[in-house]
């Protein structure tokens, strides 16, 4: 089953207002000057108070937008937190879910990716779910445990049809911001195994269901990972900063 390819870049705490604002109307401008760029699928993802301007300068354009994160709960209080339909009120599409930062550094678990992920998609979210291990992990042999309890416990109490619009992003925590990266192979058995456990659980959801690479994607190895079977995109993090780069990654989708 063919399934379009989807790059998406997090700029996590970077850009200014002006900064992101310059950037995706480049990267709009880049696409509009191919028309092979039809054939895959663009977003970024400002900080939280961006979300609203770089969803306005993206308007019309073949970029879509999205949050970093959201909160599982629509109103309340919750200081410091936003709700899906917030999120959705300014213009974004997307939504990244139980990022490995999100993880390791503000508490994120299993349990509450999973209420995450039912806020987003209950209100019409795109939500890209983010699994990955860890480097001890990995020495370990513990690859496959962690990847499949991550997506058991994300995605517990949803049905197939509820995930439908689901993308699922494999971040090799040991290669964020290390400069490693995980080699083709590595990354093709990871995108491989999700896949699996998807098929196992909802069946021909499986072959539709769009699985991206999130470790130190950069404009030299792109081609090559997204040319793996089950490589169907990519989670750029500071390769999406910097507009050349990440043009000539978006290009690699499609080129």
């Amino acid at each position: 089953m063919a399934r379009k390819r989807f790059i998406a870049g997090n700029w996590k705490l970077n850009l200014s207002l002006a900064e992101g604002t310059a950037l995706v109307q480049g990267l709009a401008k880049a696409c509009a000057a191919d028309p092979r760029s039809a054939a895959a699928e663009f977003a970024v993802f400002p900080t939280a108070l961006a979300v609203k301007t770089i969803a306005d300068a993206a308007k019309g354009s073949a970029i879509g937008v999205g949050a970093q994160n959201l909160h599982w709960e629509e109103k309340g209080a919750f200081t410091g937190e936003i709700s899906a339909s917030f999120i959705k009120d300014t213009g974004a599409t997307y939504v990244l879910i139980g990022h490995s930062e999100r993880r390791q550094y503000f508490g994120e678990t299993d349990q509450t990716v999973n209420k995450r992920l039912k806020a987003a998609l209950g209100v019409g979210l795109v939500p890209i779910l983010c699994v990955g291990e860890t480097l001890p992990e990995r020495d370990a042999g513990r690859l496959q445990d962690v990847l499949r309890t991550q997506l058991t416990g994300a995605t517990a109490g949803l049905t197939a049809q509820q995930l439908a619009t689901l993308v699922i992003a494999y971040e090799p925590v040991w290669a964020i911001g290390t400069g490693r990266t995980a080699t083709t192979a590595q990354a093709q058995e990871a995108h491989a195994f999700i896949r699996s456990v998807v098929r196992q659980a909802y069946g021909a959801l499986a072959d539709g269901i769009r699985i991206q690479y999130g470790g130190s994607v950069k404009a030299d190895n792109a081609k090559e990972l997204l040319g793996q079977p089950d490589v169907d995109g990519a989670l750029v993090g500071g390769a999406s900063l910097k507009l050349a780069d990440f043009a000539a990654i978006c290009a690699a989708a499609y080129a």
